[in-house]
């Protein structure tokens, strides 16, 4: 399975925003391994602003290593849910 790393390493190069056409050609062009081409190619046919939204619509996780209860506590955690500066007004 590819890696979020595996993913952006070789669309380091592209420029967005780049729609999955771009993003595979760029991918084949560095010479991507198939199971980085197959995530690419199942992509949904729209526009990416970055490297980090196409591997977010491939479906691959930033960060295997945290695990769903882990990912389940840190959303109930209410300490870290911060309102965005230009929303305090309001």
């Amino acid at each position: 399975m590819a890696s979020y790393t595996d993913v952006l390493e070789y669309l380091s190069a592209l420029d967005y925003p780049a729609g999955k056409d771009d993003v595979i050609r760029e991918a084949e062009r560095e010479g991507a391994p198939p199971e980085v081409l197959r995530a690419l190619r199942a992509l949904p046919a729209v526009d990416y602003a970055d490297g980090n939204q196409v591997a977010r619509s491939a479906g691959i996780d930033a960060a295997p290593e945290v695990g769903r209860s882990q990912r389940a506590a840190q959303a109930r955690d209410k300490r870290h849910q911060r309102v965005s500066q230009h929303l305090r007004g309001i």
